[in-house]
């Protein structure tokens, strides 16, 4: 399954935590993610690209006390899947969340995978 993943976590700022293989996913994330902007979470459609933007659903803050969320790009099966915010949360969450509790905490951000 392919998707970018940026999050931020209790001290560290945001960051790509995967990057669907991409040397600079910057450029993809933005267009995807341009009709979300300025939103606290949603769900959108770009072509056969999917964008999720989300609150940790374990309500996990940071040290400045600001909600934590997670935005996706999805693409492939797993964007096919998805057609509402509330399936990609129950789609891609299991996906990553055992990894996001093993670096939430890190002092700083880990590297991106592929």
């Amino acid at each position: 399954m392919t998707y970018i993943w940026g999050t931020r976590g209790r001290a560290w700022g945001f960051t790509f935590l995967t990057t669907a293989g991409l040397e600079d996913p910057l450029r993809d994330y933005e267009i995807a993610m341009a009709p979300l902007e300025g939103a606290a979470s949603g769900y959108a459609r770009v072509g056969d690209v999917v964008a999720l933007k989300f609150p940790d659903p374990e309500g996990r803050h940071d040290r400045a006390g600001r909600a934590v969320s997670h935005s996706f790009v999805l693409y492939g099966a797993l964007a096919e899947r998805v057609g509402s915010l509330e399936d990609g949360v129950r789609e891609v969450w299991p996906l990553v969340a055992d990894e996001y509790a093993q670096v939430w905490d890190l002092p700083m951000a880990p590297l991106a995978s592929g």
